[in-house]
Order: C-alpha cells, then structure tokens, then sequence
C-alpha cells in the first residue's frame, strides 16, 4: 500500500549500495523505498540514515545504470513489514520474504514489522522445558532449552551445514504434543549449499513442519541484514499468535557481521575491531534477543544461531560478541572432524548455561546432570593422557590410565560420533552408560551409588555406529 506519492529527486550520489538523497527529512528511518531509474525500471531500497540534511537509502540490488539526474525515490511502507501467515509453514522464500518454490504468494493474515517489538522483560518466563535435538552431545552435554539462544561456533570448511539441516530435520519436544516449527534462514550460500538445504529439507520431509529463508552469495549484501529479521517475524507470528514452540536456526552469522563491514565501508563509518562496525553488539543482540518465552502465552522462540569463526579464532569479534549476548556456545571441533567424526562437535569447550533448568527428574532423566558431569571429566582426563603417551609412551600408565585412554576413543566414536543417527535422550544415555561402564565403578565419582547400581553395565549394542566393537 502506497502511503505517500511523494517523490524525491535531489540524489546527490552512489556509493556502493548505498543512494544519498538531499531534502528528504521527512523519510522515516527503515522505511521502505521504490528507485526509479530514467528507463522506469524499479528497485527496492530501504532507508537507514536520516539527517536534515539527507536521506542513505540501501538498494535492493545493482546501483548501476541509475543516473543521479534522473532517478527519482518514492515511499512505499513507513517500515519494513513481512506478510505472515500461518500457510508459510512448507514453504521456501528469498531473503526478503518473496516465494522460491514455484507456489503462488502468501495471503497474508497480518503485515508485520520485521524489526519487532522488544520483549518486556518482566512479561519474560524462565526457559525450563528441554528441547531434543537427537544429537547426543548437544541433549546431554550441551542441552538445549526451549526459549534459549545457543549459538553453533564453527569453522571454514566444518560440516555446519551438515549439522544445521541434522539439528532442523530432529529438533522436538519429547512427550509434548504442543505444534513445534523450524524457521529456517540461510545468509551467503553459494548454489552448491542452496541446493543442499533444499534436497535435505524435501528429502527427509522436514520441510512440511518448516519455513525456509535462503539468501545467496551473489544477493545484494542488504538482503542479508534482512533475511534473519524476516525469519524471526515470521517464528514470533507463529509462536505468540498460533502457539506454536519455534525453532529458529540462523546460518552464517558471519557472513550478515560481513555484510555488516560492507554497508559501514560504503556509509563512510568509523571502523571498530577488524573493520567490523562499532554498533556490531547492538546489532547482533537485536537478534539473539529475539527469543524467549512470554508469560501468559504458549508459544515460545528458541534460536541456535550458527557462524563459522575466521581462522578458528574464538576471540574473534563475532563470536566474542555472540559469546556475550547468548547462553552458552557448541564448538564444532577441526581435530574431531579431521579423525572423520560427526558431528565434531566437542563437549570441553561447550556450555549451555540454562542445561540445569530443563534437565533432571520429571524433565529428561533424574541422572542426567551427573552422567554429564562424568562424560566431561572422564574426557578430559583422557585427553591429558594422550598428550603424556605422545611423549612417554603407554608403557608408563597404568591400568586405570589405559581404561580412561580408550573411554575417549570410545566416547569420541560411539557417543559424539553418532552419524545421522536420530538418538532419543533415554538412548543418548544409554551410550553414556555403556561407555562410562568401562570404567571401574570406582572411578565413577560423579556419579550416585544408586544411579550406578541402576544402570552401570548397561548394553548398547544397537546403539554403536557402524557395528564397530567397542575398544577393550
């Protein structure tokens, strides 16, 4: 709906994507914007600066061809708005919200902001309620809880991917028969990975319960700062309108900060770390601050957004920030994925810091936390005693010592490398238990005396990847 028939002619020039208009004030910021050309053609923009002086407008697409003297910006909406609907579910769209599937347009039921509205935090409810994801390093390590944002750190050339359409075809609430959705928003693919997360979704039938946001590489890099805001319209509709519990996944956070650099270059701003915006922070939290559970309403958002760290370097300005904003962070690990595990993720430097909320007794399981606890100590001990072997040899360990040196081969080749394996949290203990059962019972300190005589010694045999044997 067109709300002004105003024009402003005055472009004083181009820079990149960006279109600097003289005597427009009177625009809105985030308003939506036609560009004319002298040909006719229209082009897409959005205003993100306004001054008395002008108006920086970003342009839905190629800036050239437009000649200053004779284009021309008229408004369209005072906002960015996404049309939502319930019948989005199944459905694939582009980075701004437009159909890519061959069907006709949504009909929408309401036109909403994408920038939202922020949460109350007194109307916020403590997240509580465990989210399965099927992978067992995630739901007993690293346990996701329904409201939460937990972020996946990974790295160039790690199988994030992989795992991200793994984590979206399983994701439930066990024992819940509440609607449960994946909103699905992808920035910066190339055609290779467009094609794989529209195989994968079609192909396991995870689409049906699904709303997918693709943005590719060669889009404009605006779309990219658009896309996860049109998914996150999009799940807060279905969850606080409908009721249903959304799962938001957002893959790469680091190519939106990277488009993020691209329009602060073109805009002329000051540059903060790396290069990257100083309000990069502020940015990012006014996504991750987007989930939640409100009281009063059944609905809830969760989020895992997924960025892969440049150069593996965890002090990186994006997942420095992310790291700040968000509960906790899964690691998906180099040396795991080198050693053909998957999903690498490794449980040492992961931390979910709302686990405690949503585990235990009446939740998951009443051993739960204590199993966790075990597995990561039990690990980590292994680990050290790899690095003494690379320099003494397994001649000077002990018996104990060769038991916790092959409990991490075990861990690492039946626990976290499960494959496509889709584990419920009873079997993702049960493998837990069958490794830490290699332990001697005395060496399991983390764990009750009344937990052990339940369940030490527990077979998972049908559990174990690939019919391998376990090592002795």
């Amino acid at each position: 709906m067109t709300l002004l028939q105003k024009e402003y002619n005055d472009v004083a020039y181009i820079s990149g994507p960006l279109l600097f208009v003289n005597a427009a004030s009177d625009l809105a910021y985030g308003a939506i914007v036609n560009i004319k050309d002298g040909g006719g053609k229209l082009r897409g923009g959005q205003v993100i600066s306004v001054t008395d002086q002008n108006a920086v407008i970003q342009v839905f697409g190629e800036t050239r061809g437009l000649d200053l003297a004779t284009a021309s910006v008229s408004l369209v909406e005072d906002v960015a708005r996404l049309g939502v609907s319930k019948e989005m579910i199944g459905r694939r769209f582009d980075g701004l919200g437009r159909p890519i599937d061959g069907l006709p347009a949504v009909v929408a039921e309401k036109r909403l902001s994408i920038n939202g509205q922020a949460m109350n935090p007194t109307a916020r409810a403590k997240p509580e309620e465990f989210i399965q994801t099927g992978i067992s390093t995630i739901d007993v390590n690293t346990s996701l809880i329904r409201g939460q944002k937990l972020p996946i750190f990974s790295g160039s050339g790690l199988p994030h991917n992989e795992l991200a359409a793994q984590i979206a075809r399983q994701a439930k609430v066990p024992g819940s028969d509440e609607p449960f959705a994946v909103v699905f928003a992808a920035m910066g693919l190339t055609q290779r990975e467009v094609s794989f997360f529209t195989q994968e979704f079609e192909r396991t039938g995870a689409l049906a319960r699904a709303v997918l946001f693709l943005n590719r590489a060669d889009d404009p890099a605006v779309e990219r700062l658009l896309t996860p805001r049109m998914a996150l319209t999009t799940a807060e509709y279905l969850a606080f309108e409908h009721g249903y519990h959304v799962l938001v996944i957002l893959t790469d956070l680091t190519n939106y900060c990277e488009a993020l650099r691209e329009i602060g270059g073109a805009r002329e701003e000051i540059p903060g770390r790396r290069g990257f915006p100083g309000y990069m922070y502020t940015d990012l939290a006014s996504l991750y601050e987007r989930a939640g559970v409100v009281q009063g309403k059944p609905g809830s958002v969760t989020q895992i957004p997924i960025l892969s760290m440049p150069d593996d370097d965890i002090t990186h300005p994006i997942p420095d920030l992310t790291g700040y904003i968000t509960e906790g962070q899964i690691v998906v690990d180099r040396t795991l994925n080198s050693k053909g595990v998957f999903p690498p993720i490794n449980p040492l430097p992961s931390l979910s810091r709302l686990q405690g909320n949503g585990i235990g007794k009446g939740k998951t399981r009443a051993d739960h936390k204590n199993v966790s606890d075990q597995l990561f100590a039990a690990y980590a001990n292994g680990l050290d005693l790899r690095k003494l072997v690379a320099i003494t040899g397994e001649d000077a360990l002990t018996d104990t010592d060769k038991l916790y040196l092959r409990f991490a081969d075990d861990f690492e080749n039946y626990f976290i490398g499960q494959g496509d394996q889709d584990r419920s949290i009873d079997d993702s203990l049960t493998v837990a238990w069958g490794i830490l059962s290699k332990l001697p019972q005395s060496q399991l300190t983390r764990l009750s005396k009344d937990s052990i005589d339940k369940f030490y010694g527990e077979k998972m045999d049908e559990m174990w990847r690939g019919g391998r044997s376990m090592s002795m």
